[in-house]
């Protein structure tokens, strides 16, 4: 593809050198560029991309794109693009388009955003999809699924660049949906910029990621611009959870709204919800119909996450009775509430939660399932990240639980030490009974040590991750596993079936 061809609808300040030389690759990390590549020189939060040129220079490129001036000294036969100023993302996300040839505009996008609950929606959207017949993608914190395969994920929404290839494979591969969550670090970053949503779904709003948006109203923004449009005009249909606050202000946006919830009168609404141990039953009136609801997914959040991509499968004209196959089709999502039977007689869970609120929900779907188990609550709270919220974590586990297991989630380059002690503010606050055991795998030991028969054991905090990240580095670390060894070690071993 031509270079001109690359640069279609960029906000470009000057072109300097040719602009129809061939370009064979588009990258954004310097290390990765190959003969013929075009660079995007990006700029960082820490680093700017501008100081790598060289680099790919050297490596092969042929252009290099970036909100810097051309430096005085560059020489050679490659172009350089300067883009208009806070562009170079936009920037980015358009020319990675342009080259894979517009893939989003063949397929129907439903994006999901929230603070909780994206991950499950995601998952119920696309098996409502499938259970449809369609083929689908699937982009989120667990990985990116194409019809041609799975890759691990780095980011819950890739770059631009990386999002355009998986949508290319999508669409080649004869796909007609992708669904994506759509993290508020990728709305505030462009990646998504120039993306048409089908259906935009909003899920809740609480406290999280403050170390990078600075304030919850810069948090809310990042967030309402999934419905604002980014840059391809509004979703055609909005589905939001009107049981909450912020919800309210995204109504309008969106061309048409849908709105769910377990309270008043949503265009969703539930009557005669049951929960158990077994999954959750009830009837949905929509305004496609009545919706019966028959789901292996555990408690009241799960609720409003059926509800969210029912909401979507009616934006998307999807029937009714083929809502209702997919939802039930999908057993469970990994680390949300997955259980880990070993034929222990206690119930043992791992749970992605890792916010105050996100603690809440999954202690309180525990004390659904029994009201009379002890709930044992192992956790921990990343390094590196918002400080602010780890105290909140600490009393929200604390006020919910009857023992707390305090260790290390992700401690990165901070002391581990450090992080529990901000913690154990909270649980003091909640007058909490609580053991601390800063090795991970040791605290699930002392946690699964801790447990009677009938108790709930949640593991919070890493979910489906299989590694953990030290300030050495990142070392492999799945909480199923070293739960599953530690059982074993326990002396307990579920039988098989043998057929």
């Amino acid at each position: 593809m031509k270079l001109e061809q690359v640069l279609a609808g960029l906000d470009i300040a000057a072109v300097n050198g040719s602009s129809a030389i061939e370009v064979a690759s588009i990258e954004c990390d310097s290390r990765k560029v190959a003969r013929g590549a075009i660079f995007f020189a990006l700029h960082g939060a820490k680093l700017e991309g501008a100081q790598f040129a060289e680099d790919a220079l050297r490596r092969g490129a042929i252009a290099v794109a970036s909100e810097a001036a051309q430096p005085e000294n560059f020489s050679g036969e490659a172009a350089w693009i300067h883009l208009a100023p806070g562009t170079d993302r936009r920037a980015l996300a358009r020319a990675a388009a342009n080259f894979y040839g517009h893939p989003a505009d063949a397929l129907k996008l439903v994006g999901v955003t929230g603070t909780n609950g994206k991950t499950t929606t995601t998952y119920l959207v696309d098996s409502i999809l499938r259970a449809a017949g369609r083929t689908t993608g699937l982009v989120g914190t667990t990985g990116y699924r194409t019809p041609k395969g799975y890759r691990d994920a780095p980011n819950t929404t890739p770059e631009s660049l990386e999002l355009q290839r998986v949508f290319a494979e999508i669409r080649d591969a004869g796909g007609t949906h992708a669904t994506l969550e759509t993290s508020s670090h990728a709305l505030a970053m462009e990646r998504l910029w120039g993306c048409h949503f089908a259906v935009a779904i909003f899920t809740n709003l609480t406290r999280d990621h403050l170390d990078y948006h600075q304030t919850f109203e810069a948090y809310f923004a990042a967030k309402r611009r999934l419905f604002e449009g980014t840059g391809a005009g509004a979703p055609d249909v909005g589905v939001i959870n009107a049981d909450d606050r912020y919800g309210a202000s995204l109504k309008g946006l969106a061309r048409s709204t849908l709105t769910y919830g377990l309270k008043g009168s949503p265009d969703l609404a539930v009557k005669k919800l049951s929960l158990s141990a077994a999954g959750l039953e009830f009837a949905a009136q929509t305004p496609a119909g009545e919706v019966k609801v028959r789901s292996p997914l555990v408690g009241r959040m799960n609720a409003y996450n059926i509800l969210a991509a029912m909401g979507a499968g009616i934006g998307l004209g999807i029937p009714v009775e083929q809502i209702e196959r997919g939802i039930a089709g999908l057993a469970a999502v990994p680390g949300r509430f997955e259980r880990i039977d070993e034929g222990q007689p206690f119930l043992v869970v791992v749970d992605y939660a890792h916010t105050d609120d996100a603690l809440r929900n999954v202690i309180s779907t525990a004390r659904e399932l029994s009201a009379t188990a002890r709930i044992i609550t192992l956790f921990g709270a990343g390094g590196d990240r918002d400080r602010t919220k780890r105290p909140l974590m600490g009393e929200a586990a604390g006020s919910l639980s009857d023992l707390v297991v305090l260790t290390s989630d992700n401690p990165r380059g901070e002391d581990p030490l450090r992080i529990i002690n901000d913690v154990v503010v909270g649980l003091q606050k909640a007058n909490a009974a609580y053991r601390i055991e800063p090795d991970r795998e040791q605290a699930i030991a002392v946690a699964l040590d801790a447990a009677q028969p009938g108790d709930i054991v949640i593991l919070a905090g890493k979910g489906h991750e299989t590694y953990q990240v030290l300030r050495e580095g990142a070392v492999d670390f799945d909480d199923r596993e070293k739960a599953r060894t530690i059982l074993h070690r326990k002396g307990y071993a579920k039988e098989e079936v043998i057929r």
